[in-house]
């Protein structure tokens, strides 16, 4: 068992299915984003010991939210925390346990990713994990990291409809293997540039040349600006773009980046920098009203931090500076692709108040792509 004392929250989980390669991805229609190849799932569960739940809320004809749960690998986080940063792209959001990574520079639980007033329903079921975990009975403090989109316009998101039992859904049912995308989790009732949003994933190997790491990103897409697909200005030919901003630009992105490399902090924060020129390159404009945070650690396990030692001197790899180039180019790319999975997986909702957000109308997006030459 990986906790105790949790017989009263075996309840059945709101899953969707796992994900299916046809045709709901963006290399599934031959379009293929820098140049770095992507690992066996194109995911963050490419990273090896990644586990990733969802929990999604669809009911009636105006809940539509959910919780997404990132865990950096199957064991007790607080006991044995990874080293982590946050890197803040645009500050208007709710990301609950920054500072604390900011000052220590690790992790200490999962990261999870709900919509904007389900943060703290979310630290809460996140503290009460980690003090039900085996081994932290003596535990008195817990920095939860909890992000969050506002899925509002198709979401009743003043009912507060995430509870506790959902946020642990997804902690409890989290995996490794393929990732669902689009419409699920964290990423139910979000939009992004003003197509069907959702959560999107995918990943990099790097040369063995250059050590051989692979790079995982998961986003929460939720945010405006000028779509571009593969370097083309479809959202501006689609006529989602005018002088005065024909749809809204605000939202929020999160982003995800993990890695075997062994790095420390203050690289992991210039990793997690990159994830915002990943998001740029896709159209993202980071708008005044958009919380675009990147929260980024490192899996490798001789980086690992003990909650308790008796040595006053830490001793662990960490990847030179001139090292880092290359993760900084799987980070872009793995970004940019997330984002794009997002919203090529997303799938048209209807929700509050009739609201209803079309998914990227691909067929013509992919007419643009041959166009301009980037697909068969």
């Amino acid at each position: 068992m990986r906790f105790m004392n949790w017989k009263n929250y075996l309840v059945v989980f709101i899953m969707a299915p796992l994900l299916s390669f046809s045709q709901n991805r963006l290399r599934d229609y031959g379009i293929e984003i820098g140049a770095l190849h992507p690992g066996p799932l194109n995911g963050i569960t490419d990273v090896p010991g990644i586990l990733v739940g969802h929990t999604t809320l669809i009911q009636g004809d105006s809940i539509r939210t959910g919780v997404t749960a990132i865990l950096p690998y199957d064991g007790n986080i607080f006991q044995q925390k990874v080293p982590a940063a946050i890197y803040i792209g645009n500050g208007f959001g709710k990301l609950a346990g920054y500072t604390q990574v900011r000052e220590l520079g690790n992790l200490e639980t999962p990261i999870v990713l709900t919509n904007t007033l389900s943060v703290a329903t979310a630290v809460n079921a996140v503290v009460e994990y980690t003090l039900n975990f085996s081994g932290n009975e003596n535990v008195r403090s817990v920095n939860a990291v909890v992000g969050e989109t506002n899925d509002g316009h198709l979401n009743d998101i003043r009912g507060m409809h995430v509870s506790e039992k959902d946020v642990l859904k997804a902690i409890q049912s989290a995996k490794s293997g393929p990732v669902t995308e689009g419409n699920v989790g964290a990423g139910t009732g979000t939009i992004c540039f003003g197509f069907k949003g959702g959560i999107g994933t995918s990943s990099r190997i790097l040369p063995k040349k250059s050590g051989g790491y692979t790079v995982g990103v998961l986003v929460q897409t939720n945010f405006g600006g000028m779509i571009k697909v593969a370097g083309v200005d479809v959202g501006k030919q689609l006529g989602h773009y005018s002088d005065n901003f024909k749809y809204a630009v605000d939202g929020s992105c999160m982003m995800v980046v993990m890695t075997d490399a062994p790095l420390d902090s203050r690289n992991l924060e210039r990793l997690a920098k990159r994830a915002m020129l990943g998001l740029a390159r896709t159209g993202g404009i980071a708008s005044n009203g958009s919380g675009d945070y990147v929260i980024a650690a490192s899996t490798a396990d001789a980086c690992r931090i003990p909650y308790e030692s008796d040595k006053p001197i830490q001793t662990v790899p960490s990847l030179r500076n001139e090292a880092m180039t290359p993760l900084f180019l799987a980070t872009i790319e793995a970004t940019e692709e997330a984002i794009l999975n997002s919203l090529f997986a997303a799938e048209t909702m209807v929700g509050r108040g009739g609201h209803t957000i079309e998914a990227l109308p691909k067929k013509k997006v992919l007419e643009l792509l041959k166009a301009a030459g980037k697909v068969d």
